[in-house]
């Protein structure tokens, strides 16, 4: 019973009263032979409340309630996102799990993300009540569960324990494929927001502007032995719709490394002849040569002989000081003419691609993370920003504009 003497009740018992009652009356007209044009009235009436009861707003007018309002029939229960299905047996409230906003965590390794400390303390604490026991500092639940609460410093060594080689799912909604859910190694960090690695942020397709992710804690063997085996981040390099790269590099990755890899006209110590990179390394930091100068530099490659080794060999190249610098990253048996051009995006792809190709998923991974750090380090270097001198308004604008307006104005007056 509610306030004001009303009761709380479901709208099916509306409906299933409309179906008794009318049937109820049906069968009393019957008894007393009533005019067949009453008890034709009467038959298609308990029609009209079966099919309601049954898909409420199917035939004709939905029946209401007291209050003006669309009585919930069974199949509305079922359907939509609100119903049995979408609602209760598709997305369940699970325990071990807990969600944060994101933010981002360029220092992270691609298999890695940023936890809580907090949100890792609620979320494994079983393991860590189990630990305490196991280590004789508490004898009871109850005595682990204070001494959590309590925060000793010994939780926390436990937890960093409990948490080192424990793989955690991460959730974006909506979850469109099957890289919406990954598998990540969690870091300890302060804060309340989880640390995203940049390069999974296309496979999630988030960004950093309040977007929250769901965490979950595989807690079986088996369920984490899965989770690092098919779900872990770094295992899942290439995108399940095309088979092309998803840890591609973007924003101010690629900004970074295209004002590391582009070309100088006359810069300063063109043509200088290098032996190797060490000596580019030491040029550059005394300032001898710039970034996009143009170089003679011997460089040591790694090429498959006949039985499929790696085999050193050195070769001289024409090239940047910026993408002779690059070349230190290059993972064994890709070779150097991948990255001696100015690399954009699309450059970037394909760079990644190959390296999955020829040198294993591995290395890939490595390399797709210097390629980050590197981005990065050269981007904040470059220093470079978009100002709004930058946006050149094009001359033909004004003519283009008045040719627009000329058209609409002929096309109302013809209208008129």
């Amino acid at each position: 019973p509610l306030d004001g003497g009303r009761f709380a009740t479901s709208d099916l018992n509306d409906l299933y009263r409309r179906v008794i009652n009318r049937n109820n009356r049906l069968k009393r007209l019957l008894e007393l032979r009533a005019p067949d044009i009453i008890v034709r009235n009467e038959k298609r009436m308990l029609q009209e409340a079966v099919d309601s009861l049954l898909d409420n707003g199917r035939r004709g007018k939905a029946m209401t309630g007291a209050n003006k309002r669309p009585l919930k029939s069974l199949s509305d229960m079922i359907k939509g996102k609100s119903g049995r299905f979408r609602q209760n047996l598709l997305g369940k409230r699970v325990d071990y799990s807990g969600r944060s906003v994101i933010t981002v965590g360029p220092y992270l390794r691609l298999h890695q993300c940023g936890l809580p400390k907090k949100m890792a303390l609620e979320l494994f604490k079983p393991f860590i009540f189990h630990k305490l026991e196991q280590r004789e500092l508490a004898t009871t639940v109850k005595a682990a569960k204070k001494l959590v609460e309590q925060e000793v410093p010994e939780v926390w060594d436990i937890l960093e324990e409990v948490i080192r080689e424990h793989p955690i799912l991460l959730n974006r909604a909506p979850t469109l494929h099957r890289l919406g859910i990954q598998a990540f190694e969690p870091i300890l960090i302060e804060g309340k927001a989880i640390q995203l690695h940049p390069l999974v942020c296309a496979a999630f397709n988030a960004d950093f502007d309040g977007d929250q992710m769901a965490v979950h804690v595989p807690l079986s063997l088996e369920a984490q032995m899965e989770a690092r085996t098919l779900m872990l981040a770094s295992n899942n390099v290439l995108a399940p719709a095309n088979g092309e790269p998803i840890i591609v590099p973007s924003q101010d990755i690629v900004l970074g490394l295209y004002y590391m890899t582009r070309d100088k006209i006359n810069g300063k110590g063109e043509g200088t002849l290098f032996s190797d990179v060490k000596e580019v390394h030491r040029a550059y930091h005394t300032k001898q040569v710039e970034l996009g100068t143009k170089i003679t530099v011997r460089l040591r490659e790694w090429e498959r002989d006949e039985e499929g080794e790696l085999q050193p060999v050195v070769k001289r190249y024409e090239t940047t000081v910026g993408r002779a610098l690059l070349s230190e990253i290059l993972p064994k048996g890709l070779p150097f003419e991948y990255i001696n051009k100015a690399l954009k995006k699309k450059e970037i792809s394909r760079l990644i691609n190959a390296s999955f190709r020829l040198c294993g998923l591995r290395d890939t991974v490595i390399f797709a993370d210097h390629l980050m750090y590197t981005g990065f380090a050269f981007a904040a270097k470059g220093g470079i920003s978009i100002c709004v001198d930058d946006m050149e308004i094009p001359k033909e604008k004004p003519k283009l504009l008045a040719e627009a307006n000329a058209e609409v104005k002929e096309i109302e007056d013809q209208y008129r």
